[in-house]
């Protein structure tokens, strides 16, 4: 078996390269043009050419059929070579450098011819048109050849036609002028083709430098690749123009951004409405992994600017980060305050112990009921005037965590909340948040103290929380609302300056408000109005009986 490998087939065909293909077909298209361009100049050039040579023939019959002393000569003379119609006629053809001028009578008797022998015989072609007092033009062969021909007929003093005259243009002249008009046209359409070839060769240079040299499969599977990479990979893409105008959008940003295939061709802020979440993706707010919050949704965005003067903003969903991150926050301040009360509870153990053993019966139950009394106090006061189970839950856990922390919480008199909640959830999210925020505030100060307020007003449900804590200067009403903003240290599993923006933006969902004033002996006083909170009087509860989310409020 020969072990030769087998010749390679030449495979013909156009080049794979974007910068080959674009300069070959511009050259064939100017090149293409340039024939068609001669072509069409070339087709009507013989035709003018023709006719040129006939209107010069006719006109030098016409002037010579005006000369009355012809006219006489060929009525009072015989036709002969040294006859006075030949001398006149040769003069006029060697004056104008026609072919021949041909005088002929009535019967097409020659009277003159560039060939004497030939005076006196009759025409070669009809000249009854001419005879009949019409002008002819016209490209025929005679006995001296092809040659393009004016015939008029020649009329005497009197007006009547006496015979005609005849006067032919060599065609071979005439054919000569279009060769010779043919070497200067291509020199034209030559430099007309090296010109084009120049412009195609300067694009396709510049196609080759931004398509990088690469060839069309190439750039056919790169766009395929794209579209499968950004529709599958898990973060929103978003790609803006010069102008700022969106004109790529991903499958992940759509539902990150609750927008879809109509927001392209429009700026941030016309897609999503004025907001962080538009101020980051137009590039006003400038850094590295920008929270905002869109909807419901916690996000992460970074925007890079492109070569052309675009820009490419990802955006990663921190939603369920953010929770676990809560979760986490939760159960460590869930330790934290079983432990303390491990630590009191064994206290009090040994207290119960030593009231035994010191056989102080009377007042050991005196200190169990004072323990447990005082317990079952706080529960009772809360669930007496909020019926909603979920939030009765989270104040009484809320109480636990802050006794742990010398934080005195309680709910105001004036706190009135019937089962009728339409989103217990949500009004958990706000409460919690607004609760572990007051307790932040105070924790450490002298006679700590948060408050908390909630009443139904109609179907509405308004909740302050106060605290006495340092406050929030009137310049910052406004900004502990916005995202990512927030005056303490973020713990290292995630970010802080989410939980405000959440609470205002649930608030506004619902039509209402999260406003924040200096409370009355100094601290903050958050209000949070939410209309159409609660269902009609009579209806049934939201949620009766549900347990207590296990994700803990978000803190600013």
């Amino acid at each position: 078996m020969s072990s030769t490998p087998p010749a390679r087939r030449l495979r013909l065909g156009l080049p794979r390269r974007v910068f080959s293909q674009v300069l070959l077909m511009q050259l064939a298209i100017a090149a293409g043009v340039t024939v068609l361009a001669t072509g069409l100049f070339l087709a009507p050039l013989g035709d003018q050419l023709d006719d040129q040579a006939m209107r010069r023939a006719l006109a030098i019959a016409q002037t010579t059929a005006q000369q009355p002393q012809i006219a006489r000569d060929l009525r009072g003379t015989a036709p002969s070579p040294d006859g006075p119609v030949q001398r006149e006629a040769e003069r006029i053809r060697e004056a104008t450098g026609a072919e021949y001028v041909v005088v002929l009578d009535r019967r097409g008797v020659r009277w003159s011819h560039t060939d004497p022998r030939r005076i006196g015989g009759r025409v070669s072609t009809d000249p009854s048109q001419a005879l009949a007092g019409r002008d002819v033009m016209e490209i025929d062969d005679g006995t001296l050849g092809r040659s393009a021909r004016g015939k008029v007929p020649l009329r005497d003093d009197g007006g009547a036609i006496v015979g005609a005259v005849s006067v032919g243009i060599a065609y071979d002249s005439v054919r000569a002028r279009l060769i010779h008009a043919i070497p200067g046209l291509f020199a034209h359409a030559g430099g007309a083709l090296a010109v084009g070839a120049l412009a195609a060769w300067l694009i396709s240079r510049r196609v080759q430098r931004q398509t990088r040299d690469l060839a069309f499969s190439d750039i056919s599977a790169l766009l395929a690749e794209r579209e499968a990479m950004l529709h599958g990979i898990r973060e929103g893409v978003v790609a803006l123009d010069r102008g700022g105008r969106i004109r790529l959008l991903n499958d992940e940003a759509q539902r990150l951004l609750g927008i879809d295939g109509k927001a392209l061709g429009h700026s941030p802020d016309q897609a999503l409405g004025e907001g962080r979440t538009a101020d980051v993706l137009a590039g006003r707010v400038t850094g590295t992994d920008l929270l905002t919050v869109r909807g419901q949704r916690v996000l992460v965005a970074n925007r890079m600017p492109t070569g052309d003067g675009g820009a490419v903003a990802t955006l990663r969903d921190r939603t369920e980060l953010d929770r676990l991150g809560r979760e986490l926050d939760s159960t460590r301040g869930l330790i934290d305050a079983l432990r303390a009360q491990d630590h009191e509870h064994a206290n009090r153990m040994h207290t119960l112990l030593g009231l035994l053993e010191l056989e102080m019966y009377d007042d050991a139950v005196e200190f169990v009921g004072e323990v447990v009394g005082e317990h079952r106090a706080t529960a009772e006061q809360v669930t007496e005037r909020i019926r909603d189970p979920l939030l009765a839950a989270l104040l009484v856990g809320k109480a636990t965590v802050a006794a742990e922390r010398s934080v005195a919480l309680r709910v105001s008199d004036r706190t009135r909340l019937p089962d009728r909640l339409v989103d217990p959830r949500g009004l958990v999210t706000v409460v919690g948040n607004l609760v572990d925020n007051a307790l932040d505030a105070v924790a450490g100060t002298p006679h700590a103290r948060v408050e908390v307020e909630l009443r139904a007003e109609g179907r509405t449900a308004v909740l302050v929380v106060r605290d006495t804590g340092p406050g929030i200067p009137p310049e910052h009403h406004e900004s502990i609302f916005t995202e990512g903003w927030s005056t303490k240290e973020a713990p290292a599993h995630r970010e802080r300056g989410i939980g405000l923006p959440l609470v205002r933006r649930l608030a506004e969902r619902q039509g209402g408000s999260a406003t924040v004033a200096r409370a009355r002996g100094g601290g903050a006083e958050f209000t949070v109005v939410l209309p159409e909170a609660l269902t009609e009087t009579g209806a049934p509860p939201a949620l009766t009986g549900a347990r207590a989310p296990r994700t803990a409020p978000e803190e600013a």
